[in-house]
């Protein structure tokens, strides 16, 4: 009895109904002939009530089911599909209310649907996360009610479904084609190509005065009866690191992302990319401490690794520590490897606190530094002032903006490869950086 009545609702229809009622039995009062009518029509509704509502609780007619993917995209729109099957033996019409995350704030979902007699419908809405982490799903609530629409029953389907959101998979799949990009033809791209002592066996040739006799193939050579010489080539799975900041910085926020999620997107579709490229990827993350370490390896099971390390990264309020950055570096990462460095510097005072460890860094790798432009410092900059206050904001603006140019050169000026981009062009901007470094065979 508890479980009818807590299933039993009423619809608009049955209160309408009701007043209605209501009234003729008040105007009844002045004109005695809709006293016995108005009976009449009480009868009725009782009746269609009835009807209704044993037509509704024969027996469990409706089935539904909440279809989610393996996990969501951050960023991203996302597919949540449902599947409704109506098993009575006439036409019913459904609200359907499904209890979505609470991290999208969503508290007016809602969906009617006519479904016939013996028939199935299905429909989908999407989802677009701006945080990364676990995310619950609650029930599936399914209201029933018939052409007559004077009382609904509720059937819940599903229980809690916890589902995780991930950097954006959708934009690293988007970016693979840049992984059969040759930039070698492309003009004002030198490779250097050092024929060295480097791991990586090429083939063996014939001795040619100037070639290192240390590399003499002496079972080639009693082979051939000529000195035969081996010859090495850089390695091509080279290291690579995505060292992502996670210090206060990363917090702010654009477009509804902040920088430390636009970091982790790029960080995932560029290590896709070098992964197909057959380079060792690894990934660290740093604030006042070491947060994430993993060593760059060339698995295909490595991509999952990083995203498993990447979904539930925060951000951490305190600055964050280069000195110790650089001397776990020295510690952990010993062979000469490409590190592409996530951060963001707001004035220049913060960089020069930071640019003797770069510098350092950069010695020993290939360090490329990544930061980013403030756009909402554009919408300043090319509106147009109406009063002297507007003026000196743009003028503010306009400093803020120079100066990040400036940190650009400045870290240019001491050899290190820099990357001054815009947020939501920052997945691309490091990619191609990454392809430069590759063509140019600096690593």
């Amino acid at each position: 009895m508890l479980n009818f009545l807590k299933s039993l609702y009423l619809n608009q229809r049955f209160f309408y109904a009701i007043f209605a009622i209501a009234l003729l039995f008040l105007f009844s009062y002045f004109f005695d002939f809709l006293y016995g009518f108005t009976w009449v029509l009480s009868l009725i509704l009782l009746l269609f009530f009835l009807a209704e509502l044993v037509s509704l609780y024969k027996s469990n007619r409706i089935n539904a089911e909440r279809i989610l993917p393996q996990k969501f995209s951050n960023s991203d729109e996302n597919e949540v599909e449902i599947i409704l099957e109506n098993n009575y033996g006439f036409s019913i019409y459904t609200e359907i209310i499904d209890e979505i995350p609470i991290q999208f704030q969503k508290r007016d979902f809602l969906k009617q649907l006519k479904i016939g007699a013996g028939n199935s419908e299905k429909f989908s809405y999407y989802l677009r996360p701006v945080a990364r982490g676990e995310y619950y799903f609650g029930k599936l609530n399914i209201y029933v009610f018939t052409k007559i629409g004077l009382v609904k029953r509720r059937s819940v389907f599903g229980n809690k479904q916890m589902l995780k959101v991930y950097p954006s998979f959708i934009q690293m799949k988007k970016l693979d084609f840049l992984a059969i990009d040759n930039r070698l033809s492309q003009p004002g791209l030198k490779k250097i190509r050092r024929i060295g002592h480097t791991m990586e066996f090429e083939q063996i040739k014939e001795y040619v005065p100037g070639d290192d006799v240390r590399t003499i193939n002496w079972k080639a050579t009693a082979k051939q009866g000529d000195l035969m010489v081996n010859q090495f080539q850089d390695e091509k799975a080279q290291p690579i690191y995505s060292i992502i900041d996670t210090g206060r910085v990363m917090k702010m926020p654009f477009n509804g992302l902040s920088l430390l999620d636009y970091a982790i997107n790029s960080s995932l579709a560029f290590s896709n990319i070098a992964l197909k490229k057959k380079d060792k990827v690894g990934l660290i993350s740093f604030s006042s401490r070491i947060g994430n370490i993993l060593k760059a390896n060339a698995k295909l099971s490595q991509l999952q690794q990083i995203m498993e390390r990447l979904y539930n990264i925060n951000t951490q309020f305190p600055d964050s520590d280069f000195n110790m950055l650089y001397s776990n570096l020295r510690q952990r990462v010993t062979q000469r490897s490409l590190l592409m460095l996530y951060t963001n510097f707001e004035h220049i005072s913060a960089l020069k606190r930071q640019l003797p460890y770069l510098k350092a860094i950069n010695k020993k790798h290939v360090l490329v530094v990544i930061f980013f432009e403030n756009t909402e410092l554009d919408k300043v900059i090319s509106s147009s002032p109406e009063n002297t206050t507007d003026m000196a904001h743009q003028v503010i603006a306009e400093g803020f903006a120079h100066d990040k140019k400036l940190m650009a050169a400045e870290l240019r000026q001491h050899g290190i490869n820099t990357l001054l981009t815009k947020p939501e062009d920052l997945s691309i901007n490091a990619i191609n950086k990454y392809l430069e470094i590759k063509a140019r065979g600096i690593l």
